[in-house]
């Protein structure tokens, strides 16, 4: 996303949204080995939720993951 930076004295200068990204390291049992994602702080929330089993069979379902 894009938008405006204002100052105190209410001068607008462009600047960038950037997600929220954190580099992790997860262990699938399964497979029994240690991957490591850069995921968003809320992918992060629903892997907490859901599993890391469960998350990346979501992701290869919709295509997100090859």
């Amino acid at each position: 996303m894009v938008g405006n930076k204002v100052s105190h004295s209410n001068i607008k200068t462009k600047r960038r949204f950037y997600p929220n990204l954190q580099t992790k390291k997860f262990f699938i049992p399964e497979e029994n080995e240690w991957i490591t994602l850069k995921v968003s702080t809320s992918a992060l929330k629903t892997i907490n939720k859901k599993g890391i089993s469960a998350a990346l069979k979501d992701a290869r379902d919709k295509g997100i993951l090859a």
